[in-house]
């Protein structure tokens, strides 16, 4: 009795720790088919495995690209890092979460109004400021984000008369916030109802805020362009009309003399999808000193998002491609050349947003390796579902190859016979 309860201690033993090789070798092996580290952006990315393991599970470090795909296991928006050492892993998002920003070094995800920041090293993540804000862009010196802070009632208030008593729409609140450690300031730069954008000029001295001024300009979209300095001094400002808004986080060229616009032709309130792809979009731009518009206007196909960066003098423009269906739509960036566009970096069909860190950005590190995902960097319930069939079906015939070995008549030299 005592030696069978060894043998099948044992045989536990042996079977954890073959579930534990077979389990960690994949993992292993999708290493080693990644390729070198490289401080660029890929000129594609891929459609992620169904079974592709989280950063939770397996982190892959600094990014970078995170793009979002509703092809994944999850059947919804889900994001997707790709590291800097070419692997792929999934990051996925609640219903209805916003996309939200990459550090600038591509090893931080902020979350969009959750408080939560995620360590893309590590795979953990913490929830070190208050919910309900919305990062726009990163400071100049990577500490702190502007995000904005809605400040509405959450529900109307009515009297017995039935008359509502409360204005639910209030100004919201333009906030430095450390994203680490929670601690905000608001940046005084006027009064806005909601804010749709800003970007800092290249030496960090002035930031530029767009957004509507009044609630009831909000569902018409139409926006204030404010340019101030940390102080709150205006230095100037100017009312775009709802065809216009500022480019993005990136709207302020390189040698800080103009501003980005994005602007349309077309419908204002598109009745269907088909009549909003048939928008016209361009990039405008303005003297950075006095807002008035200076230089020639930049066409772009497809339905452009924003302006993610520069590439020399050349603004490289994130954009969705001309397809009335959502599921054939995909993103790409691609820099506005005087001899037309090319495209920097390319996703498949269903891809809705890319992000790329600004780091790579700056340096206009495009036209990096091509990676594909690696099958085996799936999540380790999966590997342990896989292995221990195979890892069981082993065990069972080493025990009954051990059964024969004892219980075959011994020759006569005391040696167990073996068959001729």
């Amino acid at each position: 009795m005592a030696r069978s309860r060894i043998r099948a201690a044992a045989t536990a033993v042996v079977v954890v720790a073959l579930v534990a090789v077979a389990v960690q070798a994949p993992i292993w092996w999708a290493a080693r088919r990644d390729p070198t580290p490289a401080a660029a952006v890929p000129s594609r990315v891929h459609n992620p495995w169904l079974w592709q393991a989280t950063v939770g599970q397996h982190p892959v470090g600094p990014a970078s690209v995170l793009f979002f795909t509703g092809r994944t296991r999850y059947l919804e928006s889900t994001g997707v890092v790709v590291g800097r050492d070419g692997g792929y892993r999934l990051l996925p998002i609640q219903v209805g979460e916003g996309h939200g920003p990459l550090s600038p070094d591509g090893r931080w995800y902020l979350r969009p109004g959750t408080g939560g920041l995620i360590d893309l090293r590590t795979g953990d993540e913490r929830r070190a400021h208050r919910p309900g804000l919305r990062p726009l862009t990163w400071f100049p010196d990577g500490r702190q984000v502007v995000a904005t802070q809605a400040n509405d009632d959450a529900v109307l208030t009515y009297g017995p008369d039935g008359a509502q008593l409360n204005d639910p729409s209030k100004p919201d609140d333009l906030l430095a916030v450390d994203p680490w450690t929670g601690a905000e300031r608001v940046l005084p730069v006027g009064t806005f109802a909601s804010h749709a954008a800003a970007s800092w000029s290249p030496d960090g001295s002035l930031l530029a805020v767009a957004g509507p001024v009044n609630p009831g300009e909000e569902a018409a979209e139409r926006h204030r362009l404010v340019v101030t300095d940390p102080s709150g001094g205006v230095r100037w400002q100017v009312d775009l009309d709802e065809r216009r808004t500022l480019a993005g986080p990136a709207a302020w060229s390189p040698d800080g003399r103009r501003l980005a616009l994005l602007a349309y032709d077309g419908c204002t309130v598109c009745p269907d999808a088909a009549e909003l792809i048939r928008r016209a979009w361009r990039v405008e731009y303005l003297d950075a000193a006095t807002g008035r518009p200076t230089g020639d206007a930049v066409p772009v196909t497809g339905s452009a998002m924003e302006l993610v960066g520069w590439r020399g003098a050349d603004p490289v423009v994130k954009r969705h491609s001309p397809d009335a269906h959502h599921e054939r739509r995909h993103t790409a960036l691609v820099a506005l050349t005087g001899a037309g566009e090319q495209i920097l970096l390319d996703s498949p069909a269903g891809v809705s947003d890319l992000v790329v860190p600004r780091d790579l950005v700056a340096r206009a590190a495009y036209g990096g390796p091509v990676p594909r995902p690696s099958p085996f960097a799936a999540p380790p319930w999966l590997l342990v579902l896989l292995a221990l069939p195979v890892v069981l079906l082993a065990v069972a015939r080493w025990r009954r190859l051990a059964r024969r070995r004892r219980h075959a008549p011994a020759s006569p030299g005391g040696e167990p016979a073996h068959p001729g």
